[in-house]
């Protein structure tokens, strides 16, 4: 086996650690040993849950929590006996629509950089951490360091901290302090970098096009900075790098467009060797067509470990996918020495988190129920996201708002859009302007609209980071019911507004629209900001942390 320096950044192991990991992965039997390189779904109801855990024993779950905070402690509490070795239990610590169902609402990535304040990224994510290991998990899948390049992108979206590379490098190092600081192991993603294609490696192994220098002064420079702040894992993701394979081989061909999570060129050669990541790399979700797009399971489960992922995540037969990689140590394809490096860092990462102390806390409902209900949270989180909202534009002064100019206002509006929603939540700005004393009608698509009836139009718009859409744009004819109102515009008639309350780059379908303002967050407390921003008793702090113009100035007008 690879030595593997356990003392050394980003495990800083100490000897007590050190035997600990090396007792136990010898201790443990060959089918233990690659269930522990899988991190599980777990989104079933606790008990149902815990009998899956029970059953496969895996490395660690990603945890769907539900709103039942007792019931989710009680599961938390149980999963360490539920295999030869604890837990990890991790999730994608996003903010906004991603927070904890009992947590506080945050604002996402791009809603802190809109703020640009280092010191409120800290205290946001000091918080989230804080609340998170009060529930058991130890390990987030952020901060994201992606670049908004491709504004067609549904997929970065408002994953990430923008567009500039300066403000990007800021705030994830404080998010990674953060939260290893309060013992949640933090993942920069997505390897080697995505933002620069607007498709989605949910549906598509994606291709980052940059040449090895360009890349060198984007990506390489942020995940440098990341693993010399001692971020503990590089999660490999779907996504090509053709610019540094084709540097090692100019005749690549195919491989070439090969992604990170089948590739040793990029996860050993580039992120191990050259960047000297001693870390853990956790692949992307397995179950995505990126994955899956080059070849079958049965090929690229154990491919994913061969070429340097440490830990498979996500399963959709669990027990299908072991059994590939058994089948790739019996004919050789998957070495035992690879096997247990890759066992060596997961245990590691576990040590690291102190889950092999006997000692360490568990989680514990009353102690939960105060770290949830802490006021100064609430208060922290509600004046950071006050900061946020952003006017892009106001070409025709409609700002502030008033109930005796702009009394009858009709609503278009989306709802807001969630991944695993079958259909649009509900939004509570269109209540909170009804208390402000405007008369709000709600747009249904049997309506007829007559502009002499209202005194504001307002786009309500709420497409947060979205999986498998490929595309996030102004869907006229979804918002207006048919193709006749599609092609309706009520602006030189009715004093006219649009807030996005998610994606930023609507200026691209509607570049005549006068006032537009981004919130980049559809979460309660965040359109609460907005209505005070509109409503003029708050001014709109918020800096557009991308090019919400699109590259045109057509925009701007």
């Amino acid at each position: 086996m690879a030595a593997i320096d356990l003392t050394a950044a980003p495990f800083n192991l100490d000897d007590e650690a050190v035997a600990w990991v090396h007792e136990t992965r010898d201790r443990l039997s060959p089918r233990d040993k690659l269930a522990q390189l899988f991190v599980l779904l777990s989104r079933e109801a606790p008990d149902e849950a815990l009998q899956a855990i029970r059953a496969f024993k895996p490395g660690g779950i990603t945890r769907i929590f539900s709103p039942d905070l007792a019931e989710e402690i009680g599961l938390m509490r149980q999963i360490d006996s539920a295999g030869p070795v604890p837990m990890t239990v991790s999730a994608d610590l996003e903010g906004s629509r991603m927070s904890l169902p009992f947590g506080t609402e945050v604002p996402n990535p791009l809603g802190l950089a809109a703020v640009d304040d280092v010191e409120a990224t800290t205290a946001i994510s000091t918080l989230m951490a804080e609340e998170a290991r009060a529930v058991g998990l130890n390990w987030s899948f952020t901060p994201v360091v992606d670049i908004n390049k491709a504004f067609q992108s549904a997929i970065v979206g408002t994953r990430s901290y923008g567009d500039d590379v300066d403000r990007i490098e800021r705030h994830a190092l404080a998010q990674i302090k953060a939260f290893q600081a309060k013992g949640v192991a933090a993942t920069v993603k997505h390897w080697p970098g995505e933002g620069y294609d607007d498709r989605d490696q949910h549906l598509v192994t994606t291709v980052n096009p940059l040449s090895l220098a360009e890349w060198e002064k984007t990506f390489g420079r942020l995940y440098r900075a990341a693993i010399n702040a001692g971020v503990m894992s590089v999660m490999s993701a779907h996504i090509a790098f053709p610019g540094f394979v084709r540097e090692l081989d100019p005749d690549a061909g195919a491989d070439a467009y090969r992604p990170a999570t089948q590739s040793a060129v990029l996860n050993q050669t580039l992120l191990r060797e050259r960047l000297g990541f001693n870390g853990l790399i956790v692949s992307d979700a397995t179950p995505m067509a990126g994955f899956g797009d080059w070849g079958p399971r049965s090929e690229t489960i154990p491919q994913c470990v061969i070429s340097g992922c440490d830990v498979i995540l996500f399963s959709d037969d669990p027990n299908a996918d072991l059994m590939y990689l058994v089948k790739a140590v019996a004919d050789g394809r998957l070495s035992q020495e690879r096997v247990d490096e890759a066992v060596t860092r997961v245990l590691a990462l576990k040590a690291a988190l102190g889950l092999h102390k006997a000692d360490r806390p568990e989680p514990a409902l009353t102690n939960a129920e105060v770290i949830m209900a802490r006021a100064d949270s609430k208060a922290t989180a509600a004046a950071v996201t006050a900061r946020v909202p952003t006017l892009v534009k106001d070409v025709a002064n409609l700002l502030p708002l008033s109930p005796t100019r702009h009394k009858r206002v009709l609503i278009f509006s989306t709802g807001a859009v969630q991944p695993f929603a079958p259909v649009p939540l509900p939004l509570s700005l269109p209540d909170l302007l009804r208390q402000e004393g405007f008369e709000i009608t709600e747009f249904t698509p049997d309506m007829q609209v007559n502009a002499k009836d209202f005194d504001l139009v307002l786009y309500l718009l709420a497409e947060e980071t979205l999986l498998t859409r490929q595309r996030i744009f102004l869907n006229w004819k979804g918002l207006t019911g048919n193709v006749f109102g599609a092609m309706k515009r009520y602006w030189h008639d009715v004093p006219t507004l649009m807030v996005s309350l998610g994606f930023p780059y609507y200026l691209h379908d509607a570049p005549r629209v006068p006032t537009y303002v981004n919130a980049y967050g559809s979460n309660e407390d965040m359109q609460a900001a907005v209505v005070e921003c509109l409503m003029g008793r708050k001014p709109f702090e918020g800096k557009s942390p991308v090019d919400a113009f699109c590259g045109s100035e057509q925009g701007k007008y």
